[in-house]
C-alpha cells in the first residue's frame, strides 16, 4: 500500500526526484528472461511499478530514465533510451503532452507534426527487432485541468496515431477504451492522473498486452 501511494504521487505531483520514485529504479536483468522497456509521459511512470509487480519473473521490465513528454523530445532521445542491448518488446505512448495547449492557444506540437514523428519513431524502433505495443492517450477528463487540454484532442491525436499504427503493423493497446466507461472511477477529478486503483487497471492491461506480445514471438 506504500509503494502504491509513493508511486500515486510522484506521477501526479512530480515532487519526488527519479531516485526517490521507484518506477525509475535500476533493474538487474534476470538471465533468461525477456527484457521490455516502457516509454511513456507520467501516466506510464504511474503504471510501471503494476506492470512490474505483474510480470514478476516473466520479464525484465525497464523504463526510460524520465517523463517522456512530447514526440519531439523523444525523437531526440530514442537512441539513448534505447542503448546497445537487446529489446524483445516495446510498449510506448506520446500524446497528452503533444496536445497541451499553450499560452498562445496552439498545442505543443501540432497534429500534422505529432503524426510525421510518430511514424519516424516507429522506424526507428523498427530497427531494433522488437515486438512494438502502442499505448493509445488516454482520455482528458471534461473539466479545467492545468495545464490546459481540450477532451476533444485526444480524439483528433489518437486517430492519427492509429493511423501511423495500423499502417505499420504495430500491436494497439487501447488505453483510452479502459478508461473511458470507468474515467470517474480510475482518473482523479478534474487531471488526467490516477488513482491507485488507476494505475493498477492500467498496469494489468498494459502487463496483458505485453505478455500476449511475448507469447507470439
Amino acid at each position: 500500500m506504500v509503494l502504491r501511494s509513493i508511486v500515486l504521487m510522484a506521477a501526479v505531483s512530480c515532487c519526488f526526484g527519479q531516485d526517490a520514485n521507484p518506477a525509475f529504479r535500476k533493474i538487474e536483468d534476470v538471465p533468461g528472461l525477456p527484457r521490455v522497456l516502457l516509454i511513456g509521459d507520467s501516466i506510464s511512470i504511474g503504471y510501471t511499478e503494476p506492470v512490474r509487480t505483474e510480470l514478476k519473473d516473466k520479464a525484465n521490465v525497464h523504463r526510460i530514465p524520465m517523463n517522456a513528454a512530447t514526440t519531439a523530445i523523444g525523437l531526440k532521445n530514442l537512441d539513448d533510451w534505447l542503448g546497445s542491448g537487446h529489446w524483445d518488446v516495446i510498449h510506448f505512448n506520446f500524446g497528452l503532452h503533444d496536445l497541451k495547449i499553450m499560452d498562445d492557444g496552439q498545442r505543443q506540437i501540432p497534429l500534422a507534426d505529432y503524426e510525421d514523428n510518430l511514424r519516424t519513431t516507429v522506424q526507428r524502433f523498427r530497427k531494433t527487432g522488437a515486438r512494438l505495443i502502442w499505448a493509445v492517450t488516454t482520455p482528458v477528463p471534461d473539466a479545467k485541468v492545468i495545464p490546459p487540454r481540450d477532451p476533444a484532442d485526444v480524439l483528433a491525436y489518437n486517430e492519427a496515431a492509429l493511423k501511423v499504427m495500423r499502417a505499420a503493423r504495430v500491436t494497439i493497446d487501447d488505453l483510452y477504451a479502459l478508461v473511458t466507461p470507468r474515467q470517474a472511477e480510475l482518473q482523479l477529478p478534474a487531471n488526467v492522473h490516477y488513482t491507485a486503483a488507476g494505475y493498477d487497471a492500467l498496469g494489468h492491461q498494459v502487463a496483458q498486452s505485453i505478455l500476449r506480445a511475448l507469447e507470439s514471438r
